[in-house]
C-alpha cells in the first residue's frame, strides 16, 4: 500500500508543477525498489528468517528510495516547502539517526516484528519520512557545497557505528531471529555480521559518493572564487 499511496501523492503535489523525465524516472525507481522490497521474496525472509533481508528493507526505506523520491520533488513543489523545520538540516540529521538507533534497539525491533501489521509498519513509514528530510537539504537545500559535504560526512559518521556494532558483538542481539527456524543460510551469528557488515559497507558508500560529489563542487567553487578576486587585483596592479 506504501508505493501506491505515495504516487497518488505524488500526482497531487505535482499537479501545478509538472515533474520533467529526471524527476519522473527518479520517481518511478524510488517506488519500484520500495514495490520491489515488500512484494518479492525478501519480505518473507526478512519477517521469518533473516536480519540481513530486514535490514535491506530497512536501507531501502530510510536511505534509497528517499533520495530518489526528494530527486523526483520539482523546484515548485520544494520552494512551497522550504520553511517546513523537518526540512531543516539541524532537524532533519537528528531526526534521522533517532529513527535508526531507537527502532534498532532489541527489545523494540523484536517487538516490531512479532506486530508486522501494526507496528512494523509505523516503523516503516518513519524511516520513509525521516529519510526524505534527511535527503532534502542536500537536494533542495540552498546551502554551499561545503556545508552539504560537512552535512553528509556528519550523516556518515554517526550512523555507521550501527551497522559495525552488530558485525561486531559475538552473540545474536534480537531474540525474534535467533529463535527463528532455519532451514537453510546462515545461523543468527553469521547472519547478523552480514548484515552488520553490509549495512556499513552501503552506507560508507552512498554517503561517500554524495559527499565526494559535494566536496569536489566544493573545491571548483573555492577555485573559481579565487580567480575572479585575483583577476581585479593584476588589473588594478598593471601600469598604463
Amino acid at each position: 500500500m506504501l508505493a501506491p499511496a505515495l504516487a497518488l501523492a505524488y500526482l497531487f503535489l505535482t499537479r501545478r508543477d509538472p515533474p520533467n523525465r529526471v524527476q519522473t524516472a527518479a520517481m518511478a525507481l524510488g517506488l519500484t525498489l520500495i514495490f520491489l522490497a515488500f512484494i518479492t521474496e525478501l519480505q518473507q525472509l526478512a519477517l521469518h528468517t533473516f536480519l540481513w533481508a530486514h535490514l535491506l528493507q530497512n536501507v531501502v526505506l530510510a536511505e534509497w528510495a528517499p533520495a530518489l523520491l526528494v530527486l523526483a520533488i520539482p523546484a515548485g513543489v520544494a520552494a512551497r516547502a522550504r520553511n517546513f523545520i523537518l526540512f531543516r538540516p539541524f532537524v532533519a540529521l537528528p531526526v534521522w539517526i533517532a529513527t535508526y538507533l531507537v527502532w534498532h534497539l532489541p527489545w523494540i525491533y523484536d517487538f516490531a516484528l512479532r506486530h508486522p501489521h501494526s507496528v512494523l509498519h509505523l516503523e516503516h513509514v518513519m524511516y520513509l519520512a525521516a529519510g526524505i528530510a534527511l535527503w532534502w537539504p542536500v537536494v533542495h537545500g540552498t546551502f554551499s557545497a561545503g556545508a552539504k559535504a560537512a552535512y553528509l560526512f556528519a550523516a556518515f559518521v554517526l550512523a555507521s557505528p550501527l551497522g559495525l556494532l552488530l558485525a561486531l558483538i559475538p552473540r545474536p542481539v534480537y531474540a525474534f531471529y535467533a529463535d527463528a527456524p532455519r532451514t537453510w543460510g546462515p545461523g543468527p551469528l553469521v547472519d547478523q555480521q552480514i548484515a552488520g557488515v553490509t549495512m556499513a559497507v552501503e552506507q560508507a558508500i552512498v554517503f561517500f559518493a554524495v559527499f565526494t560529489y559535494f566536496f569536489l563542487r566544493f573545491l571548483r567553487d573555492e577555485e573559481a572564487e579565487g580567480a575572479f578576486i585575483d583577476v581585479p587585483r593584476a588589473t588594478l596592479t598593471r601600469r598604463p
